[in-house]
């Protein structure tokens, strides 16, 4: 009887050649954290009249939320 080589199993982990690794597991959360903390932020401004979250800034809260949000995107386009 011939012996024949085992073959070691395929690493299910490992990605191939064409493909990219998954994101790491805080990824995702950090995502949506940003994009909902930006959506909270804009509505906090609306809903109190300008003068929350930042009283001293003004229509620059809008910025700062669309800015947190924004962030919150840019990585939803690196999500694997």
């Amino acid at each position: 009887m011939a012996r024949t080589k085992r073959q070691k199993p395929a690493d299910v982990d490992t990605p191939s050649s064409g493909e990219q690794a998954p994101n790491a597991v805080w990824f995702k959360p950090v995502m949506f954290g940003f994009l909902l903390l930006g959506l909270v932020w804009i509505i906090v401004y609306y809903i109190s009249a300008g003068t929350l979250p930042i009283p001293a800034i003004d229509v620059w809260n809008l910025a700062i939320g669309f800015g947190i949000a924004f962030i919150g995107f840019i990585m939803a386009t690196r999500w694997r």
